[in-house]
Formats: C-alpha cells, sequence, structure tokens
C-alpha cells in the first residue's frame, strides 16, 4: 500500500512509499537535500521496518532532534502500525 507521510521539523515536507507486510519500497522525499535524500531512499530500498529503524532511528541533522532519515524511520513504523491496526 502506498503512503504519504509529512515530516516535521526536517527540509523534506513529506516521504512516499510502499509498504508490503514490513518492506518498505519506493521511497520518495518532497524538498530537502535532493542528492542525499535519493540515495537513503535507493540505499534503503527492500529493507525491513525493523532494519531501517535499526540504521536510521534517532539520527539528527545539526542542531535539529530529527533528520529526514530519522523521519523515514518514524513514518514507515507508524504506516505498518496502522496497516496492522487496519486503518
Amino acid at each position: 500500500m502506498r503512503h504519504d507521510m509529512p515530516t516535521r521539523m526536517t527540509c523534506s515536507t513529506k516521504i512516499s512509499f510502499d509498504l508490503d507486510g514490513n518492506v518498505v519500497r519506493n521511497i520518495e522525499f518532497t524538498n530537502g537535500c535532493n542528492g542525499n535524500l535519493k540515495a537513503i531512499a535507493r540505499l534503503v530500498d527492500g529493507w525491513t521496518v525493523e532494519k531501517i529503524e535499526e540504521y536510521l532511528l534517532g539520527n539528527t541533522c545539526g542542531n535539529r532532534p530529527t533528520s529526514c532519515a530519522d523521519q523515514l524511520a518514524r513514518a514507515v513504523r507508524k504506516a505498518y502500525e496502522q496497516e496492522k491496526a487496519g486503518a
């Protein structure tokens, strides 16, 4: 299922991705550091929600308490939980 998740406190404003069970694919960031975000999206394509969280959750950007990578980890977890709950 395709998900569009807004981000908080980052240069990117939205993260879109497909979720098949706990596998994340076709990640796209709206706005932000284009080259870096394309690289992150390609590197983690096909990873599970758990693996993305393991590697990216808690990553910060400058003096911000979050980053686009951290927001991705949070977004895939939220989408996964919503799908499990049938929302």
